[in-house]
């Protein structure tokens, strides 16, 4: 199972807007470098711990941040999260 769901954004302005509003939200994120095999419009991405994706995700949809989409890491590539309910 993972324990990281990794948001990809399509410009770095959405991307700085959700670092400072997960992390105003206390949700320990890591903001790192969009990986290649992720097309996104911007080279940032931010990794949150999947128990905080919920949270995350109510955060992001609430204030309209704009994302590319969740993704995951399965064996050595990433695929897009498939998110089941709570």
């Amino acid at each position: 199972m993972c324990r990281m769901i990794l948001i990809a954004f399509d410009s770095t302005q959405q991307a700085l807007r959700a670092e400072m509003l997960l992390e105003y939200a206390d949700i320990e994120i890591d903001t790192r470098p969009t990986p290649r095999e992720i097309t996104a419009g911007c080279a940032l991405s931010i990794d949150v711990p999947r128990e905080d994706f919920w949270k995350a995700n109510r955060i992001i949809k609430d204030e309209k941040v704009d994302i590319k989409g969740y993704y995951h890491k399965v064996k050595e590539t990433y695929v897009t999260y498939q998110r089941e309910e709570n």
